[in-house]
């Protein structure tokens, strides 16, 4: 899509800070983070809302959701176990689609929030 800021960011005409990418899905920072670790991944293919993805965008969406957990990893806000049947860490996930989900660019994105607690009010 020739107006699309996220299929500008997949065809390096503007810039990112990439923190992963492969053949089908970009992760980035999100340039006006909301929490600590605040990441966006996006499929490569341009699919306006999740609301518009139908069987054949199934692996896409599998491969988003399994790579969080690595970038969590990788950015120090995977949960761990504390040894004694606790668990410490922890992101939260959110879609946002169409108007009133409070979606702003009509490109499929994923938010990774991550750190102490920073998602108090995001998308309960």
């Amino acid at each position: 899509m020739d107006n699309c800021i996220f299929c500008k960011i997949v065809a390096k005409q503007i810039p990112a800070s990439v923190v992963y990418e492969d053949d089908d899905v970009l992760a980035f920072k999100d340039i006006n983070p909301a929490a600590p670790v605040h990441l966006l991944v996006i499929p490569k293919l341009h699919v306006a809302t999740l609301s518009d993805c139908t069987a054949e965008h199934t692996a896409v969406l599998a491969k988003m959701l399994t790579l969080v957990p690595k970038l969590a990893e990788e950015h120090g806000v995977a949960v761990k176990s504390d040894g004694n049947g606790g668990r410490s860490g922890g992101f939260k996930t959110l879609i946002n689609t169409g108007p009133d989900g409070g979606q702003e660019v009509y490109h499929l994105h994923l938010h990774m929030y991550g750190g102490k607690r920073p998602w108090r009010g995001l998308g309960t």
